[in-house]
C-alpha cells in the first residue's frame, strides 16, 4: 500500500514536470554556412545543446562536418542556396536559380542532399528571388516531401517569401527564422538580438534564431546558452517546435 502512494506520488511528480517543462518558452538556433572552414564547423558542433548546423552543399569540408555533427546529436541540415536579388558573385555548387528546368531543378537538389549525409532538414541559403517564386517553391517542396521525414525552415530573407505558405499546401513540415542573430556581429548587437529572441518566445512560446560560424557569435553563444535554464527558457532542437501532423 505505501509503495503504491510511493508511485503514484511519483507519476503525479513527473507529469507535473513534462507539463512545466512543456509550458516553459522554447528557442532554437541554427548555425549557417559550415562546410568551408574546419575550426568554426568544429567549434559550432561543440556548443552546448541542440544546436543545428545548416552544411552548404559541396563545399570541402560538408560530409566530414555533417557526420562530427551528427554524431554528436546535432540536427544537420542542408543549408540550399536560392537565388537572390541582390548577390551577383560566382554560382554556389548546388545553388537553385530560376532559370532552371524542372529536370535540372531536381537533379540539383538531390546531388545537393547527397552531399551533406544526415540532412534530417532543409533550409535556405540567401533566397530572396526564389522563395518569392510559387512554382519554383512547389518544386521544392515536392522534392523535400519525396524524402521522408524531411522539414523546411525558411531564413526569411524576404518578406514577400512564399515558402511557408507552398510548404503547408505540399504538405511539408516547415517553419521560418524570427532573428538573425549577427547581422552585426559586435557584441553589443550580438546581445541586443539574443534578448530580442528571448522576449520573441515568452511572447509566442517560441522563437527560431540563425547565426554564422563567425569567432564573435561562437563566444557569445557558448557563454549565453548555458545560462537560459536559469532564465527559464529551454533550447530544442528543431523538430521539436515542428508540427509534423
Amino acid at each position: 500500500m505505501i509503495g503504491g502512494k510511493f508511485r503514484a506520488a511519483a507519476i503525479l511528480l513527473l507529469l507535473a514536470t513534462q507539463s512545466h517543462a512543456e509550458s516553459l518558452p522554447r528557442i532554437a538556433i541554427i548555425i549557417d554556412d559550415l562546410g568551408y572552414q574546419l575550426a568554426a564547423g568544429h567549434r559550432t558542433i561543440g556548443l552546448p545543446g541542440p544546436v543545428a548546423c545548416a552544411i552548404l552543399p559541396g563545399t570541402p569540408r560538408a560530409a566530414l562536418l555533417a557526420r562530427k555533427a551528427y554524431e554528436q546529436g546535432k540536427e544537420v541540415l542542408l543549408h540550399l542556396p536560392l537565388q537572390s536579388v541582390d548577390y551577383h558573385g560566382p554560382t554556389e555548387s548546388g545553388a537553385i536559380t530560376l532559370d532552371m528546368s524542372r529536370e535540372n531543378f531536381a537533379e540539383t537538389f538531390a546531388s545537393a542532399m547527397q552531399s551533406v549525409p544526415f540532412a534530417v532538414g532543409v533550409n535556405s541559403h540567401r533566397g530572396s528571388l526564389l522563395t518569392r517564386h510559387p512554382g519554383h517553391m512547389r518544386w521544392l517542396m515536392e522534392d523535400i516531401r519525396a524524402m521522408d521525414g524531411l522539414y523546411f525552415v525558411d531564413s526569411y530573407t524576404t518578406h514577400e517569401s512564399v515558402a511557408l505558405q507552398i510548404a503547408a499546401e505540399s504538405g511539408v513540415p516547415a517553419i521560418k527564422r524570427d532573428v538573425f542573430l549577427d547581422t552585426d556581429p559586435a557584441p553589443d548587437m550580438l546581445a541586443k538580438e539574443f534578448a530580442r529572441l528571448k522576449t520573441l518566445a515568452r511572447e509566442r512560446g517560441l522563437a527560431v534564431a540563425i547565426g554564422h560560424p563567425y569567432p564573435a557569435t561562437l563566444e557569445f553563444l557558448e557563454q549565453e546558452i548555458p545560462r537560459l535554464v536559469e532564465e527559464g527558457i529551454q533550447l530544442v532542437p528543431l523538430r521539436e517546435l515542428i508540427n509534423f501532423h
